[in-house]
């Protein structure tokens, strides 16, 4: 496939998520859509993409992405509940499917039937996120839900990982898939939290936003490289170093945060869309290997219904039957009792299970050779995930906004979240006045007790009033353009220096704030970027540039 043929495949996939963010369509279910119907058209080429490219390139930055933009205090809140689903359901679920597809097709090996159990085993949280927010899920929900995404997708791709070296040997032992079960995770957590300590320490001392961004889009590809050269999970390493720098990301540097953002987004919608696109357009070819393989089209179909049955059932059975998990309080969780999930929120997260990029990237991943023979049924295998991953986002994702209506549930965080952004505010605008009261003492030799009165007090009557970008650049006593003309430069940076000075004490006081516990993480970031852009406009001020 040449390089024309990807640039229009990801041209046209972000031409038609770009309509399906207008509309509110599903996009992911139109992207594929859209690639069989292109597939169709008389004279379009095959489109035929080396397996590694998804799993080694398109998963990283997603992963990582995702990781750095969750909330560690909120996920260490709702341990439990991410732990039993994270890591017990895809157990549970990749083995249910696994003997599914072992029973169905008796030629299959156990360990190429487990590859497939490990592959549609992850739900993935993107479309069930965008629902929640749009219809208002209680935050705890929403928390669950990315959460066992992040670690489910760690977990499956493990678990896939060590089906796959079942394969190549031709046997299956379990004490020997333990064990490498257990290197890959030890290996990849601990390459993942050294690689993104790094990566902090360095964003510290670089003063240059460019640089930081540049370094953070290459992480996720040492993480992932790194981890699997040395025999761990590449994506628990990656996850590991996201979630350290997402919850680190407040003491690195104002211009980071503000410019790192939009590119992750960016980079999210271009590498799903191409996804799902991808997947649209190969189908068509799939089949065609599927009609001529041993199994056929119909026992394909066949295995293919039963595999999206059990993973849709296994689901909420898992969810009802551990339910009491979320009422223990594991060491570290620091789990409050009334942030279990009620009846009618487990039930929406067990109708949550829409599978996405991640059984899409992991199947088109399968080696076409395992060893020294080609892998078993790999047609088969990846034309049924494909249709576990569309299924479920028709039968789930297309039904989940009317089951959340139906049952009521509804979020109560926005009052919450203004009585935490209140009493936050009054926090950050104490350690404003303090910053403010000590410089007016140092002023005071040289300007005298009266004017460095007014100088000060002008900018904490501003802040209390949030008046911030005026009172950057006025003095107290400026009442026209005229006296603005007067003010020295030099008073005008004293001035700009103690907001800056101000600001880094509200930073800190956010930071300190949640990292006690007494602020959501969600509430703290929305004040942060505030204080982001007001350092933005300190530095962009003209005095700056004399």
């Amino acid at each position: 496939m040449d390089r024309a043929q990807i640039f229009a495949l990801i041209a046209g996939a972000v031409m038609i998520t770009a309509i399906c963010r207008r509309k509110g369509w599903p996009a992911p279910l139109v992207l594929v859509a859209a690639g069989l119907v292109v597939s169709a058209i008389p004279g379009v080429p095959e489109y035929d993409v080396d397996p590694e490219l998804i799993l080694e390139f398109v998963l990283p930055p997603l992963l990582f992405s995702a990781a750095r933009s969750s909330s560690y205090q909120d996920m260490r809140r709702s341990l439990n509940s991410i732990v039993r689903l994270g890591v017990g359901l895809v157990v549970v679920s990749a083995v249910a499917v696994g003997l599914v597809a072992w029973a169905l097709v008796p030629d299959l090996p156990f360990a190429a039937a487990l590859v497939l159990g490990a592959v549609v085993a992850p739900p993935d949280a993107v479309a069930a996120a965008a629902v929640g927010r749009r219809l208002g899920l209680p935050r705890r929900v929403m928390t669950v839900i990315g959460g066992e995404s992040l670690i489910n997708d760690a977990t499956s791709l493990t678990l896939y990982k060590v089906a796959l070296a079942g394969v190549a040997s031709g046997a299956w032992a379990l004490g020997e898939g333990l064990e490498t079960f257990a290197l890959a995770v030890l290996v990849g957590v601990a390459l993942g939290l050294v690689i993104g300590w790094v990566v902090h320490r360095l964003r510290l001392s670089f003063d240059d936003s460019v640089v930081s961004s540049t370094v953070a889009l290459l992480t996720p590809f040492a993480c992932y490289w790194g981890a699997e050269h040395l025999g761990g999970s590449g994506v628990l390493a990656v996850v590991a170093a996201g979630l350290y720098l997402g919850h680190t990301a407040p003491s690195a540097g104002y211009a980071t945060r503000l410019v790192q953002d939009p590119i992750w987004e960016t980079l999210d919608l271009l590498l799903e869309s191409f996804t799902f696109a991808l997947i649209g357009v190969q189908l068509p070819g799939l089949i065609a290997d599927v009609r001529e393989s041993n199994e056929g089209l119909g026992t394909a179909l066949v295995l293919a219904v039963a595999v999206l049955g059990t993973a849709v059932l296994v689901r909420p059975l898992y969810i009802v039957a551990t339910a009491w998990v979320d009422h223990l309080r594991l060491p570290g969780s620091h789990r409050e009792t009334s942030d279990a999930l009620s009846v009618k929120e487990s039930a929406v997260v067990s109708w949550a299970g829409m599978r996405g990029v991640v059984t899409l990237a992991a199947a088109a991943g399968i080696p076409a050779v395992a060893g020294s023979a080609d892998f078993p049924d790999r047609a088969t295998l990846q034309l049924v995930a494909y249709a576990v991953a569309i299924g479920t986002l028709l039968v789930q994702g297309l039904t989940l906004p009317w089951l959340i209506r139906r049952l009521g549930v509804r979020s109560d965080d926005a009052v919450r979240d203004r009585a935490q952004e209140a009493r936050l505010r009054m926090a950050t605008t104490r350690a404003a006045q303090e910053v403010i009261e000590q410089r007016r003492r140092q002023w005071e030799p040289k300007l005298g007790a009266q004017r460095a009165g007014l100088l000060t007090r002008g900018l904490a009557e501003g802040i209390a009033r949030r008046e911030r970008a005026t009172v950057v650049m006025l003095d107290p006593t400026i009442a026209s353009d005229e006296d603005l003309a007067k003010v020295s430069t030099s008073r005008t940076r004293a001035l700009q220096d103690l907001r800056r000075d101000v600001v880094a004490a509200q930073r800190a006081t956010l930071m300190s704030e949640r990292d006690a516990g007494n602020v959501d993480e969600v509430v703290m970031r929305q004040v942060l970027r505030e204080l982001d852009l007001e350092d933005e406009s300190l530095d962009a001020s003209p005095i700056n540039r004399i």
